[in-house]
């Protein structure tokens, strides 16, 4: 009868328990929310960089079209390794939650044989063992779930890395097309800036 009151209890919690992580101080539930992918949609800015770089006279607006394809190659870098820390935090969140739905089911179990030895007449030394058991799987289970929470959380901070690095690249290319079409070279440099920036964040990503 103990064991069906045990096997009762486990498939409740597994059925509707949602288990959470702090995540830089917030409660963050772990069941799977959508992370989009950085994006670099610039593919028409940067023809019409070349277009004018073809048809102008001045020479400098031929770097700028350098440095605008130079930009897209980094901003497509940084949008794939964007994609792929958001893929893994994700991947790391549901294992997390897996752990920890294992480690209540385990605490749970542990719960059922404590109130069964307080209850029984004579002490029954199966049940003890069985107890000092699942508590030890307990501290098991625990550390690789916390171990795959801080997995989860240090990919989803390289995916914000990477994803700012995205954003300085596309900046850039945008504000070298105005360069380009408005023949300022002012406005090169911002792009060049910008780009700067990207670089930094890049390079971040990879140091983090």
């Amino acid at each position: 009868m103990t064991l069906g009151i045990e096997r009762d209890l486990v498939a409740r919690f597994s059925a509707h328990a949602a288990i959470c992580f702090d995540l830089e101080g917030e409660d963050v539930d772990l069941r799977v929310s959508e992370m989009e992918e950085a994006e670099v949609p610039l593919e028409n800015l940067h023809e019409e960089i070349h277009h004018s770089a073809e048809h102008s006279g001045e020479a400098w607006i031929s770097w700028v079209a350098l440095s605008t394809a130079i930009l897209a190659v980094l901003a497509a870098i940084a949008g794939l390794l964007s994609g792929k820390h958001a893929n893994e935090a994700m991947m790391s969140q549901i294992e997390a939650s897996d752990q920890w739905n294992y480690y209540q089911a385990k605490s749970i179990k542990a719960s059922v044989l404590d109130a069964k030895i307080a209850l029984a007449t004579t002490p029954n030394e199966d049940d003890s063992q069985k107890r000092d058991r699942y508590e030890k799987e307990q501290e098991e289970i625990k550390t690789k779930a916390e171990d795959k929470e801080h997995d989860a959380k240090s990919n989803f901070h390289q995916h914000e890395v990477f994803a700012r690095s995205v954003t300085m690249f596309q900046i850039a290319i945008a504000i070298a097309a105005i360069s380009a079409l408005t023949r300022k070279r002012r406005f090169w440099i911002v792009s060049l800036l910008f780009g700067i920036a990207g670089c930094v964040f890049l390079a971040l990503g990879f140091g983090h």
